[in-house]
């Protein structure tokens, strides 16, 4: 069961779109040694507009991401990568199908 979640909005500066793309990619292996997340997309909302969205049983797991080392990646490459600081919303789940 999933109860609280995250909603990471990243704007990429013009010629470094690729580049945000392969970060997120890259950061796929360090999300999946955390117990606590339960689950976690990065998705492209249009050529410069990328989201991140995870979900975890409980605040301290979201707690754990969030001083874990894909937000350390993130915010040490925040200037060279974003057109803009990352818009990160913290959310509450009402309700939520996960694979079994």
């Amino acid at each position: 069961m999933v109860t609280v979640g995250l909603c990471v909005r990243l704007i990429a500066p013009p010629e470094k779109e690729t580049e945000v793309a392969a970060f997120l990619e890259t950061a796929l292996p360090l999300v999946e040694a955390e117990p606590d997340t339960t689950a976690w997309f990065a998705a492209r909302i249009d050529s410069s507009t990328f989201l991140i969205f995870d979900v975890f049983p409980n605040e301290s797991g979201r707690e754990q991401h969030l001083a874990g080392p894909v937000a350390a990646a993130l915010a040490a490459r925040a200037e060279e990568l974003f057109a803009e600081a990352p818009t990160i919303e913290r959310v509450e789940i009402l309700a939520a199908k996960l694979p079994s």
